[in-house]
């Protein structure tokens, strides 16, 4: 997927036959094969391109949900930039942490049961990790957004009918808080809004800038 630059509306302090130099910026890759992550990459009006990266998730032993996405958002990143030395790539990786064990992507609807039951009635921490790598410059830059997310005391019935209706079996959690999801919460803790959908666009801005990706253009004076 390539989804294109959206214009911004021209400067009315800028005359129409003015030049704009701006820097050049780096192309972008995602580096991920989530829908959600791509969403959310797509607000910022700049070109993209999707990569899947090759990375074997399993966790380590005894290693801690937070260590586990730190090293896999990282992994990932690494992994497409050995591809594609001159792009900037970001990799993310999210684990909900429910008292320090590690809970994915149910991938079925027995799973999500099981993990709706556990975090019923208590605070999850998703643990959501951003790295930002460019091979060719020597870039790399790492951040995670802990999300703390109470859930409120569900009944079977309840979790029944939500996974039956929303369907969330590839969501770390079994829950989409940007949908249906947000009914099973008490609430939620968080510095970085989007980071409980899967990517933290402050902290992927200020990483993807600094790593040479220029943001917030003027396309049609620029050209």
């Amino acid at each position: 997927m390539n989804p294109a630059a959206l214009p911004a509306h021209e400067s009315p302090e800028i005359p129409h036959a003015a030049t704009v130099n701006l820097p050049a910026s780096r192309p972008l890759i995602l580096g991920s094969t989530s829908r959600y992550r791509r969403e959310l990459l797509q607000r910022l009006h700049i070109a993209f391109d999707v990569v899947a990266p090759d990375v074997d998730e399993t966790p380590l032993p005894g290693e801690t949900p937070r260590r586990l996405a730190e090293r896999l958002a990282l992994a990932k990143a690494h992994a497409v930039a050995r591809l594609h030395p001159h792009a900037v790539v970001i990799g993310s990786d999210q684990v909900a942490d429910l008292n320090g064990v590690p809970l994915g992507k149910p991938g079925s609807h027995e799973r999500a049961v099981i993990q709706l039951r556990q975090m019923r009635g208590q605070t999850v921490i998703f643990q959501t990790a951003v790295s930002v790598v460019c091979s060719e410059s020597g870039f790399a830059q790492s951040s995670l957004a802990a999300v703390r997310v109470k859930f409120r005391d569900l009944s079977d019935h309840e979790i029944e009918n939500y996974l039956r209706i929303e369907q969330p079996y590839d969501c770390a959690g079994s829950a989409k808080s940007e949908g249906l999801g947000i009914a099973l919460l008490e609430s939620i803790d968080s510095d970085d809004p989007t980071a409980l959908v899967g990517l933290p666009l402050i902290r992927t801005c200020k990483m993807i800038q600094a790593a040479g990706v220029v943001l917030l253009t003027n396309p049609k004076a620029a050209a």
